[in-house]
């Protein structure tokens, strides 16, 4: 039987978080390529490289203090190019130390499901955010085969059967998992508006590489039959503030002299 995981460190180390890990750096190198700005921050997860693909000259890893972890060199290289944020700093998700407006690109790799007060790290992430900047977001989604497991499991330990591995867990302990349609409102009250939607990972909560890899033909069926039901989920959304009009160049035409163009019938 294998024993409960309880840390979220430990279960990216399984076959199960080593394939979420490939969908969502597949997702994050894709969303953030083409977002240019000067300041890019990822907060938490630091298993996952999700500044990886963008260009931004400034990008930071915020961790919070209770996460061990040995972060690499800035002089760290991976076939040639460096792949890390250049800084990292350590802070409270729900207090950034940074000015209000000033940086152009958040993201939050399985942030929130971990935080305390989820909703208050949004609001955060909006006060940093300058206007049309964007931020991204990935969680666990309770509607899904890997969220009725775990569901289950909770519900088995409550009652006290825990024969057979029912009571189990199959995904970390800590946090509590948002689903999109909670997310998309908490969205939308702090005035952001979700640019792209995305859920993956179909196959059944299983623990071995050999059976993932035998469930492999779930994914593309369920993306096409039942794509809600994904065990990950991936948002876009940008920060929209009303009454604000961003202007172009005011292109006007040159006249030669100062004196008002006079207008000539036509003849007949």
């Amino acid at each position: 039987m294998n024993p409960p995981i309880i840390s979220l460190t430990d279960w990216f180390q399984t076959a199960s978080g080593q394939y979420l890990l490939a969908w969502e750096q597949a997702r994050f190198d894709a969303a953030v390529a083409n977002v240019f700005g000067y300041n890019a921050l990822q907060l938490g997860l630091p298993e996952l490289r999700a500044l990886h693909a963008n260009r931004m000259p400034h990008r930071w890893l915020a961790l919070p203090e209770e996460i061990p972890f040995q972060l690499p060199s800035p002089d760290a290289s991976v076939s040639g190019s460096t792949d890390w944020p250049f800084v990292a700093l350590v802070t409270n998700a729900a207090a950034l130390p940074f000015p209000a407006g000033s940086l152009d690109l958040v993201v939050l790799p399985h942030t929130l499901e971990l935080s305390a007060d989820p909703h208050h790290v949004l609001r955060e992430v909006e006060r940093v955010l300058m206007p049309e900047g964007r931020v991204v977001i990935s969680g666990f989604n309770p509607n899904s085969l890997w969220g009725l497991r775990q569901a289950r499991a909770h519900l088995a330990g409550r009652l006290g059967l825990s024969g057979l591995g029912m009571s189990d867990l199959y995904l970390p302990e800590a946090g509590d998992f948002i689903g999109t349609g909670r997310l998309t409102d908490w969205l939308r009250l702090l005035s952001f508006d979700v640019v792209s939607r995305e859920l993956g990972c179909y196959r059944p909560a299983v623990r071995s590489e050999k059976w993932l890899q035998r469930w492999a033909w779930m994914d593309p069926a369920g993306k096409r039959w039942w794509p809600i039901f994904g065990a990950v989920y991936f948002v876009v959304a940008v920060k929209r503030v009303r009454g604000m009009r961003l202007l172009g160049p005011a292109w006007r035409p040159r006249r030669s002299n100062g004196t008002a163009p006079v207008t000539v019938a036509n003849r007949r």
